[in-house]
Formats: structure tokens, C-alpha cells, sequence
């Protein structure tokens, strides 16, 4: 009899959990809080090849429509002039473009949206899910690919919390039509980056969300130091309304609109700040990152960013939840009974995420000195920013 798999989130994590333990021999069911859509959600994504192979296994065929080429990085000074260069290429994607595919595959029995839930129970037989419409579900395993503001992580580990790392970003995305001609080969085929002072500016090119193979686009992101204080400022609408520590983009208050436009010419090369003043909306994101000492919990496994949050200085979320998810996957193949099983993924994944974090606080560090030598600053950045830094072990294991 085959065991059954509830996993908590419908979000690429969750799907990855549904369709790698379908490959083990797992049925499994996805339930997931929101009741419309995810496939609009999310914007550029860093990748390495380990992201494709994890798709190639859960039987998703691997094609030009998922990832663009990148050439290389570039430096740029306030005056526009290139300070550095470094060849790194690279494959970029965009998040939906990882999500459609692998929730397409998915029979539309085994996914279900307006499902909150609310608690977890487990015993030595099995675990239950309880939702707040009223209904349960059990099964031999739990999943929880239930993200930053993780339900299950909050109730298994009820004195952790995700922390504020002291950053904004302020991001969007520009299209061809946006931007001046003479600035598409730089925009659309290269990382760029800007260094204001304790601040970093960074153009990614990335597939258009729901364009043709091949059709660019670039999504930029500002980080900017603010602490908490600032923050709620921020995130407090035209009516006087605190939203606590985000804010939905459309209540942004015109005049932080105006001021980050006013900034980006004052502050960035010419060719940076053009991406932000021709940007209709302008998205604010807090930085957040977390990091859990134990991510297996008898028949409950944490993946992805329930398990860990890491900046997103490292690109790699939805590679370390794919990753996450065939560690999961290999570790109930393997044999043994469920909790063994997860002991084996938290020995496994647990290191790597720990790793991750401290990697992106590490890369934080460096963009908020401001007493480091600028070229030098400029040099760290460009070499360890992002999913294919210099330095990056192997995401399977940390060491």
C-alpha cells in the first residue's frame, strides 16, 4: 500500500515535495492558502543546472522556454562609466516560469487552494492537517513547504521568527519598450550592478513572465539600509494606515514613489536609474532571512523557505527548495521508517541551509560597509553576488 504525503504550500517547493515523492512511490496531496493563482507571483530568478536536473525529474522537460542566457557582469560608476567587468555567464528564469510547469503536471485532483491551515498533530501512527474551513486531512508524512511565515514552523518551533536584516529592496521590472535602444545589450543580456554608498543597485535580465521563447526583460532591485523604525514608516499608506512591515505595492505613498525616482538620478549611473524612472510600479520588499536549527520533526519535514530563509543576495531560493525536496525525496527511498527518514534529510539539508544564510549575510555585509575600499567592495560583490558566486560549495551538502 503506497503511503500518503500531505504537503502544506502550493508555492514551487510544495510542488516540487508533490511530484519528487510521487516518483518515490508517494501519493500526495497539495493544499495551499491562497484560492486564486500563484502563476503571476514572483519575478527573476538566479539558476545553476541543478534547478534543470530537478525538473528533468520530477518529468519536467527542460526547453528554452524556461531560462535566458546571461553574458557576464558589469560595474558600473555614478558618472555610467564600467569600473569592472567579470565573464560569468549564466542562466537566468523568472519564478512563474518554474512554477506553470510543474503545477500543469499536477493532476488539479491532487492541489487544492483556499486551504489555510491552522494546526498539525502527529503520533506515532501518523499526522493530521486541520484547516480553518473546518476540514482534516492525515497521512503518513507532512511537508511543509508553507514559506517565510511558515504555520507548521511556528507552531514546532514557536520561539523563531524571521528577522529583519536592516534592507529594503525597491524593485520592478522594465520591458524593451521602456528603455532607450542603446541601452538593451547592456540591460537585457548582462547583470549590472551600481554601488551608492552602504547600498547596492542590481539589473538582472530575465525571461518575460508570459512572452515567447526568448523575450527579455529586466528586473531591478534596489537595496537600501533602513532600520525598523524607517521601515514601518514606509510601509504606512496616504491614509495614515501602518501595515506593519510590508505593504501591498498599489498603497505605496506617491511621494516615496517620487522620492526613490529623485534618488535613483541623483544617486545611480544613468543607465540604472533609467530602469527605475521608467518603472509604473515600483515594488518595496523588506529582507528578511531565518535560520532553523532543526528542520525534521518526527513526520514533519520543513522545505525551502519554511526551513530557511537566506537574502536574496544568494539566488537561490527555488533552487535550495528544489534541492530540498529531492534530499526529502532520496532520504524515504532509502528505507527505514518515516522519522528515520527525516533524521537522514536533516542531516542532510540542515548544514546547507545554515551555510546559505550566513553566505547571505556575509554578501549583506559587504554592501553595507561604508568604510571598505571601494574598488575592493566593488570586487566582492561582483564575484560572490548571486547563485553562481565564486565560493559556493555544491547545494547537495555544505561541506
Amino acid at each position: 500500500m503506497r503511503q500518503r504525503a500531505l504537503v502544506i504550500g502550493g508555492s514551487v517547493g510544495g510542488l516540487f515535495a508533490a511530484h519528487l515523492l510521487r516518483q518515490a512511490g508517494w501519493d500526495g496531496a497539495v493544499y495551499e492558502r491562497a484560492a486564486a493563482s500563484l502563476g503571476d507571483r514572483g519575478t527573476g530568478i538566479g539558476t545553476r543546472p541543478e534547478l534543470f536536473a530537478a525538473m528533468r525529474r520530477a518529468g519536467i522537460a527542460s526547453n528554452d522556454t524556461l531560462g535566458i542566457d546571461v553574458l557576464g557582469r558589469v560595474g558600473l560608476g555614478a558618472d555610467g562609466r564600467v569600473l569592472h567587468e567579470r565573464t560569468a555567464r549564466a542562466v537566468t528564469s523568472a519564478w512563474s516560469r518554474i512554477w506553470r510547469p510543474l503545477r500543469e503536471a499536477l493532476p488539479d485532483a491532487l492541489y487544492t487552494g483556499d486551504k489555510a491551515l491552522v494546526r498539525v498533530e502527529q503520533n506515532a501512527d501518523g499526522v493530521s492537517a486541520a484547516f480553518a474551513d473546518g476540514s482534516h486531512a492525515e497521512a503518513d508524512l507532512l511537508v511543509a513547504a508553507d514559506g517565510l511565515h511558515s504555520t507548521v514552523r511556528a507552531q514546532l518551533l514557536p520561539g523563531l521568527a524571521p528577522s529583519y536584516a536592516g534592507f529594503a529592496a525597491w524593485r520592478g521590472v522594465v520591458e524593451p519598450r521602456q528603455l532607450a535602444p542603446e541601452l538593451h545589450e547592456m540591460m537585457f543580456r548582462h547583470m549590472v550592478f551600481g554601488f551608492p554608498d552602504g547600498e547596492l543597485m542590481l539589473s538582472i535580465p530575465m525571461p518575460v513572465p508570459q512572452g515567447a521563447p526568448g523575450e527579455r526583460c529586466c528586473h531591478f532591485v534596489w537595496f537600501r539600509q533602513a532600520d525598523e523604525t524607517a521601515l514601518r514608516a514606509l510601509c504606512t499608506d496616504a491614509t495614515g494606515k501602518a501595515h506593519g512591515l510590508s505593504i501591498p505595492p498599489p498603497l505605496i505613498r506617491p511621494e516615496l514613489i517620487a522620492g526613490i525616482k529623485h534618488d535613483a538620478t541623483a544617486r545611480l549611473a544613468p543607465q540604472l536609474a533609467a530602469l527605475v524612472t521608467g518603472t509604473a510600479q515600483i515594488i518595496l520588499q523588506p529582507i528578511f532571512d531565518l535560520k532553523a536549527p532543526q528542520i525534521a520533526f518526527g513526520r514533519v519535514a520543513l522545505v525551502g523557505d519554511a526551513a530557511f530563509v537566506a537574502r536574496p543576495h544568494v539566488a537561490s531560493g527555488v533552487m535550495k527548495a528544489a534541492l530540498d525536496a529531492e534530499s526529502l525525496a532520496d532520504a524515504l527511498s532509502a528505507g527505514g521508517d518515516v522519522a528515520a527518514a527525516l533524521a537522514r534529510y536533516n542531516a542532510d539539508r540542515q548544514p546547507y541551509g545554515a551555510w546559505l544564510v550566513e553566505r547571505g549575510r556575509h554578501i549583506g555585509a559587504a554592501i553595507a560597509a561604508r568604510d571598505a575600499e571601494p574598488q575592493q567592495r566593488m570586487r566582492t560583490i561582483m564575484r560572490e553576488y548571486g547563485a553562481a558566486g565564486v565560493g559556493a560549495p555544491l547545494l547537495r551538502r555544505a561541506d
